[in-house]
């Protein structure tokens, strides 16, 4: 697995410059996501690693199934990108490489990753209100992960990036034990 993130950065890294000087990021991740898609789907990977296609026929392929036409802006780009991970043997990492693009471009817009652990389930009205509320005290704006863990027993526990915020009943009355042992 670290090998495959170190294979994608520097391609990531491209294509995160390609997208910002053209001032293209979402469109740029909306391909990435298609093709990563694409490189996940079984039947590709029998292709991908099928010494009977050259990896012109592979990148043909790729592009056809990226769902981007002649005349889509970017999509010369698009394919000279799918046509040098086909020549170097990489279209296996695109996975990787939609990822770490990904995080490029939320750390340019100043978005951070947020994981939000609840005892519950919540709703999209309750997550959004959480969030408005969690924006503010972070100072950045949010993108949302929500797992759900009952042993916390209500409440729930953020953490963005190394800093966490325990609301969870378990987080009190761990407190609390502490608190009562010293």
């Amino acid at each position: 697995m670290a090998e495959s993130v170190t294979i994608a950065r520097p391609y990531a890294q491209a294509v995160f410059r390609l997208a910002r000087e053209s001032g293209s990021l979402a469109a740029w991740s909306d391909r990435l996501q298609r093709l990563a898609a694409v490189a996940q789907d079984a039947e590709m990977t029998q292709v991908v690693g099928n010494p009977k296609f050259s990896a012109k026929q592979v990148a043909d392929l790729f592009v056809s199934l990226s769902g981007e036409s002649d005349h889509t802006p970017g999509n010369q780009e698009l394919v000279s990108l799918i046509g040098i991970l086909a020549e170097n043997e990489r279209l296996d990492v695109l996975t990787q490489i939609q990822e770490i693009y990904e995080q490029l471009k939320s750390a340019e817009e100043g978005v951070k990753d947020a994981v939000v652990t609840s005892a519950y389930p919540l709703d999209d009205a309750q997550l959004a209100n959480l969030m408005s509320q969690l924006e503010t005290h972070f100072g950045s704006k949010l993108q949302p992960r929500v797992e759900v863990d009952a042993a916390l027993i209500g409440g729930v526990k953020v953490a963005v990036g190394d800093q966490v915020l325990d609301a969870s009943v378990r987080g009190k009355l761990d407190a609390m034990a502490t608190a009562l042992k010293n």
